[in-house]
């Protein structure tokens, strides 16, 4: 396996699914770094830069969703959680800890790798000279080609979804854009109250009071609009 493979953290405490899952991502052109929980997660992230974690949430010890939070918190790394409660309520608690996506177990193991392909794909890629164009609005910028937001001189970290959110808004700035199509732009496994979630978490970022947006709003009965200056 080649060094330039994304290099993946699967974490799960089921010792037979883990080995199962290392197989077939390596099968299907990932290289695989494995834990079987959160301190031998946290052991592994100290040592390696990866591409994107594979998650469990329901650990022995310390949580998934846990770890998932934390991440956020101090890392940029994608997070995919797999958990065998798959009620609506369940999902949206995963992507408040600020996860990427979410797979309800028993999966089938291509969704899986389509989902893990989906989140890469949607990472932001640095490159010296965009030559694109940049949306404005308050203290902020947004590169669309990068899909990367800078407040001023400093940036500000998006998961995947967060930036690809943006980048649809942004390419339609002023223009209402509804939940479907949100969901839909950025190839995110979820129903529209998911989009909101994403959103509500996006405006903590940029609005001074995300109670009453001033650039990310919500258009009554359709969606959501970015207001540049």
């Amino acid at each position: 396996m080649s060094d330039s493979e994304p290099h993946l953290l699967v974490v799960d405490d089921d010792g037979r699914l883990l080995e199962l899952l290392r197989r077939y991502l390596s099968d299907n052109g990932f290289r695989v770094t494995t834990a079987a929980d959160a301190a031998e997660a946290r052991a592994h992230l100290a040592s390696f830069a990866f591409d994107l974690v594979v998650l469990d949430v329901m650990m022995p010890g310390e949580s998934g969703l846990d770890l998932s939070r934390d991440l956020r918190r101090n890392a940029t790394v994608p997070v995919l959680l797999l958990t065998a409660r798959a009620e609506p309520e369940d999902r949206i608690d995963g992507l408040e800890t600020g996860a990427d996506d979410f797979v309800a177990k028993p999966f089938e193991p291509r969704e899986l790798v389509l989902r893990i392909r989906n989140i890469l794909q949607r990472r932001p890629v640095a490159v010296e000279d965009t030559g694109g164009v940049e949306v404005r609005f308050g203290g902020f910028r947004f590169d669309l080609a990068r899909s990367e937001l800078w407040r001023g001189s400093d940036p500000v970290h998006l998961t995947a979804v967060e930036a690809g959110l943006l980048a649809s808004l942004a390419g339609r700035a002023g223009q209402a854009v509804s939940r479907e199509e949100l969901a839909e732009s950025t190839q995110f496994s979820g129903n529209t109250r998911t989009v909101d979630v994403q959103m509500t978490r996006l405006r903590r970022k940029i609005e001074r009071d995300p109670r009453f947006p001033r650039y990310l709003q919500t258009v009554r009965g359709t969606g959501y609009a970015l207001r540049p200056d």
